[in-house]
């Protein structure tokens, strides 16, 4: 067991720093709107893992993996967000506040508070099918005969979730030290482009895998 846990652990750690389109949302808040909304993204990404290792322990994930219309439908929703994300990073949707943000300093561009990137990690990590699938193939494999199946889902979800918060959070903390110099104007514009391109690029291909 000991080496099944270690064994996870490793895969693990793999697979929680390999850049994704949570660590890109994370980025993009950590950057240009700063500490706390980088924090709040990072703790709705970890809630979204959270709900889904509850999933996987109820066997709910199972039925996404085995239903192509479910994982298509979910597939779909997540690209779109994330296509929005980007949409939203290169100035889409914002007419109105540009128009005010040339008369507001630089600082007041974005609300201080956490609901929003909270909101925007957790429906990132909800809308994405591919962790689902996650939770039903690779968790299993470090799931012994007798095992509780319901326990080991929820103990391998636990550690999972809890070295991706610490990760995410961490990350954040360090991206977030960068803001000041990335949030001057031609600096700014020039990361938002970029991490809008990003996301974009995470929601195409999020659209074009397959399982």
């Amino acid at each position: 067991m000991l080496h099944g846990l270690a064994a996870f652990i490793a895969l693990a750690t793999l697979l929680v720093i390999t850049p994704g389109p949570d660590m890109a949302l994370v980025t993009k808040n950590a950057l240009l709107r700063g500490r706390t909304a980088a924090v709040f993204t990072a703790l709705g990404v970890n809630a979204g893992i959270a709900v889904w290792t509850v999933a996987a322990a109820l066997g709910v994930a199972t039925i996404l993996r085995a239903s192509a219309p479910a994982f298509m439908a979910l597939k779909i929703l997540g690209s779109v967000y994330l296509i929005y994300l980007g949409l939203q990073a290169l100035g889409f949707f914002q007419s109105r506040g540009k128009s005010q943000s040339k008369t507001a300093p630089a600082c007041a561009a974005s609300p201080a508070g956490g609901g929003a990137p909270f909101r925007q990690g957790l429906l990132s990590n909800l809308f994405n099918p591919k962790i689902g699938v996650f939770f039903t193939s690779f968790i299993p494999r470090f799931i012994a005969p007798g095992d509780s199946i319901f326990a080991r889902v929820l103990l391998l979800g636990a550690i999972f979730n809890a070295m991706g918060l610490l990760w995410l959070s961490g990350y954040a903390l360090l991206a977030s030290r960068a803001g000041g110099i990335l949030r001057r104007p031609h600096v700014k514009t020039a990361f938002e482009w970029l991490t809008g391109c990003v996301l974009i690029a995470f929601g195409i291909r999020l659209a074009t895998e397959r399982r």
